[in-house]
């Protein structure tokens, strides 16, 4: 299993962003998927999750309304995109596998930093 995200950066607030996650080594299509986040010195905190077939999508109250996730199969690719960015955001965002930690496996990460 691999799942390697990309898409990470410095953007200044109310910029936005689009994360990919490059998921390999299972079947992709069968697999609810889920964005997690860690800020410094802080544990992990749910972001946002879907399911298999793209047909329903969960969003943590700190990122509704501006945050989308979305996946296409055909690519074995999930996504998120992330709009009207606050310094809070700052974190390392990471797709995982599954609906609900613990999950069975995640990626490395990529660093999201929001500051003017």
């Amino acid at each position: 299993v691999q799942l390697v995200e990309s898409g990470g950066g410095m953007v200044q607030p109310g910029g936005s962003l689009r994360l990919s996650c490059a998921a390999s080594g299972f079947t992709f299509s069968s697999s609810h998927m889920s964005w997690v986040r860690q800020a410094p010195e802080k544990g992990p905190e749910w972001v946002s999750k879907i399911t298999n077939n793209g047909g329903f999508t969960y969003y943590a109250d700190a990122v509704k309304g501006r945050f989308t996730i979305s996946r296409d199969n055909a690519k074995n690719t999930l996504y998120l995109q992330m709009n009207s960015l606050k310094p809070e955001d700052t974190a390392l965002y990471y797709c995982a596998r599954g609906w609900q930690a613990p999950y069975p496996a995640r990626g490395q990460g990529t660093q999201v930093t929001v500051s003017s």
